[in-house]
């Protein structure tokens, strides 16, 4: 595996990042802890919250933040280098979010639409992929990209595939009207950087979903960005889209990290619409190497438009919302044999970047093998009213 640096989680205009982020401390008392970075150290910030949903929520975040005193947890490259090390050691990064719903936008590229109606078509079965992506490439026709979901352009290609006997719950949410919005995991139970990330013992046919992920406060304003890991299993999905939720929340499914950057005068939404989101996976028992990249120019909803439709006066999320914004990576590349494309295997470390919010770095594990979760929002009321 290539060697791996603290400073390579860090983004690269580090001097010029508002970033926030929670850590797990000993002392003086086991808990989380709100931290921001200033001058190369992690502040703990926890009386601006205490949890990041309240800072979030504030009228007033980048004012205090720039304001904000508090005492050091250290070096924030520390912080990472705990998070990196197997067992982790505190004080070490948790996932950035509490207490917020964390929601996931599906299909949102072509390419990932194109394989979502694969695995429909496949039920599960990877060997019948490689024959299936010939075949709806060539009734499909076309660059479906360049189509805009609910125009009538795309309302005329469904009522073509529907003829045609093409068409798909997938390319419903792919090209019509209304996203793919569905709960990826519940508040406190995604993990941040270095911790492992969960497949279900009975996947076969899983990759990761390298995302940008919007931290939303409860009134729908978008407040910054982090990166996400949402872990995905074709073939349980595959089977029937009424397995989502066994398919995406799971143990340790969700990653989400290293830290939130804050919208400001240096970040802002046309970053997130301009970033290119890398993705590496090396293998530790057979060397392999895969490498991609999701462009978010590329994204067939803004994300403005998804999270207008994630929430609203239609639905409500008091709270705020980490949403997923959906990825155009589909790896295909086989792995274990002809025609069976791309699946994990246990020990995989996942590499999820893009410059402006740094690195999400996680090792693949089985959900039933890797630590429970055990810390959930009864346990942070706990903590949080012994402080």
């Amino acid at each position: 595996m290539q060697p791996l640096s603290a400073r390579d989680c860090l983004p690269r205009d580090l001097d010029r990042a508002l970033l926030v982020g929670r850590a797990w401390c000993e002392s003086p008392r086991p808990g989380p802890v709100l931290f921001m970075v200033r001058d190369d150290q992690a502040l703990d910030i926890t009386h601006l919250g205490p949890t990041m949903a309240d800072l979030l929520e504030r009228d007033d975040p980048i004012e205090a933040l720039r304001g904000a005193e508090g005492p050091s947890l250290g070096p924030v490259e520390t912080l990472l280098e705990n998070s990196l090390t197997e067992p982790q050691r505190a004080p070490h990064l948790l996932a950035p979010c509490d207490v917020q719903a964390v929601k996931a936008c599906g299909v949102t590229f072509a390419v990932s639409l194109l394989e979502r109606v694969i695995e429909e078509q496949a039920g599960g079965d990877p060997g019948r992929a490689a024959r299936l992506r010939e075949e709806l490439q060539a009734l499909i026709g076309g660059d479906l990209s360049r189509i805009v979901p609910g125009s009538e352009e795309a309302m005329a290609l469904k009522r073509e595939l529907q003829a045609r006997g093409g068409w798909s719950q997938y390319m419903e949410v792919g090209i019509g009207p209304d996203a793919e919005v569905f709960t990826k995991a519940q508040p406190l139970s995604s993990v941040g950087l270095g911790a492992g990330v969960g497949l279900h013992p009975a996947s076969q046919w899983n990759n990761p979903e390298p995302e940008i992920v919007l931290a939303v406060d409860g009134r729908g304003s978008v407040k910054g960005a982090t990166l996400g890991n949402d872990v995905n299993l074709r073939d349980i999905e595959g089977r029937s889209a009424l397995l989502l939720g066994k398919a995406k929340d799971n143990n340790a499914s969700s990653a989400i990290g290293p830290f939130i950057r804050l919208f400001d005068e240096t970040f802002g939404i046309d970053d997130v619409r301009r970033a290119q989101v890398t993705l590496r996976i090396e293998g530790e028992d057979d060397d392999f190497l895969l490498q991609g990249e999701s462009d978010m120019a590329e994204i067939s909803r803004d994300p403005l438009e998804l999270v207008r439709q994630t929430l609203g006066s239609h639905h409500q999320y008091p709270d705020g919302v980490m949403l997923y914004l959906g990825t155009m990576f589909s790896p295909i590349q086989d792995r274990d044999g002809e025609g069976q494309g791309f699946t994990h295997h246990p020990g995989d470390r996942v590499t999820i970047a893009t410059p402006a919010l740094g690195a999400l770095v996680n090792r693949v594990g089985r959900s039933d093998a890797l630590p429970p979760w055990t810390y959930g929002i009864r346990a942070l009321m706990r903590d949080l009213a012994a402080r």
